[in-house]
């Protein structure tokens, strides 16, 4: 068995942004034990322990321990579990059970509403499960798995995606899944899904991407470097001027005793209050 580093001492800024609104979402190979902690300090709003497809299915018992034991001494994070398909998913659930340091599972290969609900009532009914939807019949169910009962929030699994689909990496070729998870999100009542992780070390290509994932609607979005996660945070945040503009809306709007001049006002009302909410949340502060 590999050594597993103690958990954090310190609290991190991550622990004061909600996961219904993080930003980024840093995924750490379960066998990268000495990443945990590396991992826990960085930029990152939330960090995934993945036992997934980071794992070789010969170290997976070994992994799947080291995490358990890592939450169990203090740490704090998601963890991304084997699809309900496979012989590891029982494990999984039966290990990660009653686990104080779990914030939640991201489900791998998410494809019914029975995935999600099934999760959840073996973890208690009581941890959040991020559906991470990965193929065409996932996307084609978004709508049902965003209903389910415990369903916390949609996420795009962009690779499996493109390789069950044969879709191109293009940015139009992947509208249509990604908007098919904001619509689907939206009708399940969810928060915004998180979009899938940028491969490679190019900053201006992460910023591009980024700025796509805002475009279309989302939320969020996995990584997989602690260095990708200020842009991803810088993107995904309402810019200075939004803040500026929504707080001016603001006080305007109380200024006047919050009367509604005409019809542009109410969807105004909601895009500042929206605007400020999350500013607060990140630490905007308006030039």
């Amino acid at each position: 068995m590999t050594t597993t580093p103690s958990a954090p001492e310190s609290t991190t800024r991550r622990d004061s942004i909600p996961a219904e609104i993080a930003r980024s979402w840093l995924l750490v190979s379960a066998t990268r034990t000495d990443q945990f902690d590396v991992a826990a300090r960085s930029r990152a709003d939330q960090i995934v322990l993945d036992i997934e497809d980071a794992v070789d299915p010969k170290l997976k018992p070994t992994a799947r321990e080291d995490v358990v034991t890592w939450l169990a001494d203090g740490g704090s994070g998601w963890v991304r579990i084997n699809d309900r398909t496979t012989d590891f998913w029982s494990d999984d659930v039966d290990a990660l059970s009653g686990s104080q340091g779990l914030r939640g599972v991201m489900l791998a290969k998410t494809e019914s509403p029975a995935d999600v609900t099934e999760t959840f009532d073996r973890l208690g009914g009581r941890t959040p499960v991020l559906a991470l939807i990965e193929s065409a019949l996932g996307i084609e169910e978004a709508v049902s798995i965003a209903r389910a009962r415990g369903a916390f929030r949609l996420a795009f699994g962009s690779g499996d995606y493109r390789r069950d689909t044969g879709t191109s990496a293009d940015n139009l070729a992947m509208a249509y899944p990604r908007s098919r998870l904001v619509v689907a999100s939206r009708i399940g009542g969810l928060p915004g899904p998180i979009d899938g992780p940028t491969v490679g070390s190019s900053h201006p290509i992460l910023r591009e991407q980024s700025q796509m994932t805002v475009a279309l609607g989302l939320t969020g979005k996995l990584c997989l470097d602690p260095e990708q996660t200020p842009v991803i945070n810088e993107v995904i945040s309402p810019t200075q001027s939004d803040v500026a503009w929504a707080r001016d809306f603001l006080d305007d709007f109380e200024a006047r005793g919050r009367v509604i001049r005409d019809g542009s006002d109410l969807p105004r009302l909601g895009r500042a209050q929206k605007i400020d909410k999350l500013a607060r949340a990140f630490g905007v502060v308006p030039s």
